[in-house]
């Protein structure tokens, strides 16, 4: 056993918060990488679409391998090639060699999440909520501070510059091999798992369909203001610093939601949670809509509490459904954390064509409302004896 099991989360925690400025990089940037190789809207979001698509819809099959073999090298090589290879992104001069990188890097981000998920599982001791909690928060505030540095150098260093960024990712990634132990002899649980027996066992579960199209709808929120608004805000003439802080704080935002999940749990209770995280969106983008024009600071503020109250409910899915089949923990982190995510990727490619020829604010308040009518599904997940 470990001496203090306390220090591994710590490790995976920072490593989260590491790994995820990099898969935050290139959404407040990318209408200035798509100026630069004169490519448009539509096909720029096809591009970011790639990105989360290869850093999560393959999610759930590196959680089957990194159930198997428990083995530290998925989060070591994971944070290696997210950080190289995202930073190399920006300064690509062809868009071939610019897709190339983003795919690499995003291949990284999708090997590190579900290995780091299920190690979080491993190695929590009393409060797996609150460190699940936490781990998740550290990703968020990780993926907030990257739209605020890639913007930050690409307006005041130049976009060439952008690969020494990965400095800082490497040195985390060698750090953290030393000092995120193996697993010993007594906590590795004996796997033998059957690809197609998890899967099945995953997918026909009618709590964890329930909780993954949850994580989904949530997803459609955050990931269709990350990619589409940065455009928007390029039309009215905003700077890329101006774009990373305003998607720094929604961002951020969502990861502080995460942290204080616990809490309001606790006060609010769960299903309550789950409700405010699909309702509220809706009502807070017809807000938004009417005011980003004339009442620039306001609409941001109202923004920011979209992503606070989104994220307030990822904690509380993850931990539910890992406890549903807690023998394929990092698989469902890889289902709830990454696929989810992969999912809603190919249906932004087709959002993005569908904002360029209607409109980025009717686009994003349609997908507000799809949560706010499927928040029924919540009260599915309270019914005794729902998942059998």
């Amino acid at each position: 056993m470990f001496k203090n099991k306390k220090n591994p989360i710590l490790w995976l925690d920072e490593a989260h918060f590491v790994n995820d400025i990099y898969t935050g990089m290139l959404n407040p940037i990318m209408p200035f990488i798509a100026a630069k190789l004169s490519i448009s809207m539509a096909f720029a979001t096809v591009i970011l679409s790639m990105s989360h698509i290869f850093s999560s819809l393959l999610q759930p099959l590196f959680g089957f391998f990194a159930d198997n073999i428990v083995k530290r090298a998925f989060i070591f090589w994971g944070l290696i090639f997210t950080s190289i290879f995202i930073s190399l992104a920006p300064a690509s001069n062809n868009v071939f060699i610019l897709i190339l990188c983003i795919i690499l890097g995003s291949l990284g981000s999708s090997l590190f999440h579900p290995q780091a998920l299920g190690f979080v599982v491993r190695f929590a001791q009393n409060d797996l909520a609150k460190s699940m909690g936490i781990f998740i928060a550290m990703g968020s505030i990780g993926f907030s501070f990257g739209p605020l540095l890639s913007a930050y150098v690409a307006q005041f260093w130049g976009l060439p510059l952008m690969p020494v960024l990965c400095i800082p990712g490497i040195l985390i990634a060698l750090l953290m091999f030393r000092f995120v132990p193996k697993i010993s002899a007594d906590l590795k649980e004996k796997t033998n798992l059957k690809f197609s027996k998890a899967f099945k066992d995953i997918l026909t579960d009618k709590k964890l369909q329930i909780l993954i199209t949850i994580a989904m709808l949530k997803t459609l929120i955050t990931t269709s203001c990350s990619i589409l608004l940065p455009f928007l805000w390029k039309s009215m003439g905003y700077k890329p610093f101006y774009i990373g802080c305003v998607l720094f704080a929604f961002i951020f935002a969502g990861g502080i939601g995460s942290m204080l999940s616990r809490s309001f749990e606790k006060r609010a209770g769960t299903a309550n949670i789950f409700y405010a995280s699909m309702i509220s969106p809706l009502p807070l983008m017809i807000i938004f809509a009417l005011t980003y024009k004339n009442l620039p600071m306001a609409a941001n503020l109202v923004f920011v509490l979209v992503g606070f109250i989104t994220m307030l409910a990822q904690p509380v899915t993850m931990v539910m459904a890992q406890t549903v089949l807690p023998q394929y923990k990092s698989i469902i982190g890889g289902f709830i954390n990454g696929f989810s995510w992969g999912v809603v990727a190919i249906f932004m490619s087709f959002i993005g064509f569908v904002a360029q020829a209607k409109g980025i604010i009717p686009v994003l308040i349609t997908v507000s409302v799809i949560p706010a009518v499927c928040s029924v599904l919540v009260k599915r997940l309270f019914v005794k004896n729902s998942a059998e």
